[in-house]
């Protein structure tokens, strides 16, 4: 959906970045400003920024900046037509609506009737599991140290031993049968109707935006299967949701946990480690992966210790590497699964255990390993040999090499015999694969490179300055324009701060809406406007910052425009204005 710039800068315009930052930040005024500890990574000291003159945060820690849209996409990890409904929604502003054609519309109301029907069958299994009927279910809850807070924030709830009695709610509540049969609730039958789910704990799962889109259940008894799912339906696709994915996705840990089941994630959440989630009856997929990538680069793998859950973490190593998240295992022996440690060891004791987590690839050597026996000669050769083979899994040289040492230290292996094993393999698979090239010399490239550096940074600064004080355009008239900004980036924001000084607003906020969809862009120019300021323009040293900084700016205009003068006329004007640069002074009193 398009939106006209005019209203998504009326929406912006009428929520107060202070306003709706606070909500989820702890900010305190110094200054022109208030700060707080930045919710998109860990830290000590605060060295997040929010500027109610600029309607802009930053954080000088991170690097994270933006306005008011941007900060509900980063922390709920909202599409920015869902952080722009949020926002018109508070501020009273409609927005306009897409046309859809008639079919599109009756999806659209049949996923919200469904969404409707799945929140009353939650709100229904949770009244169950407090009435005398939902007792075992209730039992079996707090048997398993689940507190009543904790059973309330998962929406845990009962079905009744009765075959039909949330059916025959359902249709109390208007509902026919021919949209009951889209929930996956009930089976609508010739012979019978009767519901998916009876004696069994239940388990609502949520999408990230915490809407009901399924079920899960755990039967009491004997019965099988123990535990059950939803089908498919319109709402539910067990391959691309994970359970209890709606609450870490907003954990600011840098990982996530990922388990077997729905006990597992509560038992952790309970205890603290709200950034665990788990597959829901299925194998880890490649869409499971992608949906964490989201949020995090980083997992630990809590499956469970038996033969079971060590095949699966092998089955989602390399899925979740194939994705780009750095994979770790956790160690939970003597115990199963992570809601058995818990409860015997405790948090802290888990907590250790994940400081501990292993490597994967060493933890998929040692998985290995147990299929030789290393007290046999040939056996102890052949598991070095699968090693090296193991190894040749990475492509460059260097990591492969740090690799190979970590292995042999782990597994007692002589270092340069396995380097030279290994060597011998890739020799074989891929002639020449060890030759390296000679080191190409980078001192001039490094040279140029932190010059271009230097440059760039005083760009930030000037602009900084600007948006902090529009006075300084007028020591700067004739002196410095848009054009003087020669990266591609920095000329379009500049045109556009010089622009809004000239009709008298200058708007940081607004401007950045014009780069939001493009991640890279956007962060840069957040940047832009807040370079790093010791202090306001208000002592001598300061002022003649300012003073050096706009003929550094000047200067690398010039000088970039000299390279690329193309006649004789046009580089005697060029060093002229670079002549006249040397008897320059900017003054500020």
């Amino acid at each position: 959906m398009f939106y006209p710039e005019d209203i998504v800068e009326e929406v912006r315009t009428k929520n107060d970045i202070v306003d709706i930052v606070s909500g989820y930040v702890k900010l305190q005024k110094k200054g022109s400003n208030y700060f707080g500890l930045c919710p998109f990574h860990n830290e000590k000291s605060p060295s997040f920024s929010v500027s109610p003159s600029k309607q802009m945060y930053y954080c000088f820690g991170c690097g994270a900046g933006g306005n008011a849209i941007t900060f509900l996409m980063e922390y709920e990890n909202y599409s920015f037509p869902e952080a722009l409904q949020v926002l018109a929604d508070r501020a009273g502003v409609e927005l306009p609506k897409e046309e859809m054609t008639k079919e599109a519309r009756a999806q659209a109301d049949l996923r919200a009737t469904l969404l409707e029907i799945n929140k009353l069958a939650a709100n229904y299994f949770y009244y169950q599991l407090k009435q005398p009927q939902g007792k075992l279910g209730y039992d079996y809850l707090t048997g398993r140290k689940l507190s009543d807070a904790t059973i309330l924030h998962f929406g845990l709830g009962f079905a009744n031993k009765t075959s039909d009695d949330l059916y025959r709610y359902l249709k109390s509540k208007g509902y026919k049968d021919e949209i009951l049969k889209e929930t996956g609730l009930v089976s609508i039958e010739e012979r019978g109707t009767h519901d998916k789910f009876w004696n069994r704990v239940m388990f609502p799962i949520m999408d990230v935006n915490n809407r009901v889109i399924g079920f899960g259940g755990r039967v009491m008894g004997d019965g099988t299967p123990k535990y059950l799912n939803s089908p498919e339906t319109r709402l539910f696709d067990k391959s691309r949701n994970l359970y209890g994915l709606n609450y870490a996705r907003s954990s600011r840990k840098k990982y996530m946990l990922i388990c077997e089941g729905y006990m597992d994630v509560i038992a952790m959440h309970q205890a603290g480690f709200t950034n665990a989630v788990a597959s829901l009856g299925t194998a880890f997929t490649s869409q499971h992966a992608m949906l964490i990538k989201r949020y995090t680069d980083q997992v630990i793998l809590t499956y469970d210790s038996d033969g079971a859950g060590v095949k699966a973490a092998l089955r989602a190593i390399p899925i979740l590497k194939e994705v780009g998240i750095s994979c770790k295992v956790l160690n939970m022996k003597p115990y199963k699964d992570p809601d058995e440690f818990i409860k015997n060891m405790g948090a802290e004791a888990f907590q250790e255990r994940i400081d501990q987590a292993q490597n994967s690839f060493l933890f998929e050597i040692e998985v290995l390993k147990r299929d030789y026996n290393l007290e046999d000669p040939e056996q102890k050769t052949n598991f070095y040999n699968a090693v090296a083979r193991k190894l040749l899994e990475f492509p460059e040289a260097l990591e492969r090499d740090n690799y190979t040492q970590a292995v042999a230290r782990e597994q007692f292996i002589p270092y340069q015999e396995l380097k030279q094993l290994v060597s011998r393999l890739s020799s074989r698979i891929v002639p020449g694969a060890e030759q390296t090239q000679p080191r190409e010399e980078f001192s001039p490239r490094e040279r140029k490179k932190e010059k271009e550096d230097g440059a760039r940074q005083s760009q930030r600064l000037l602009l900084t300055w600007l948006i902090e004080d529009p006075k300084l355009f007028d020591k700067i008239e004739g002196i410095i324009t848009p054009d003087d900004f020669r990266e591609d980036l920095y000329h379009q924001v500049a045109q556009m701060v010089f622009d809004g000084h000239a009709r008298g607003d200058v708007n940081p906020a607004g401007i950045l809406n014009h780069f939001i969809n493009d991640e890279e862009q956007y962060k840069e120019v957040a940047a832009l406007f807040n370079a790093s300021l010791k202090e306001s323009l208000n002592n001598e040293e300061q002022k003649k910052a300012f003073s050096e900084t706009v003929i550094k700016v000047r200067k690398h205009s010039l000088d970039e425009a000299s390279r690329n003068a193309s006649d004789i006329e046009t580089l005697q004007k060029i060093i002229q204005a670079q002549s006249a640069l040397k008897t320059l002074h900017i003054s500020l009193d």
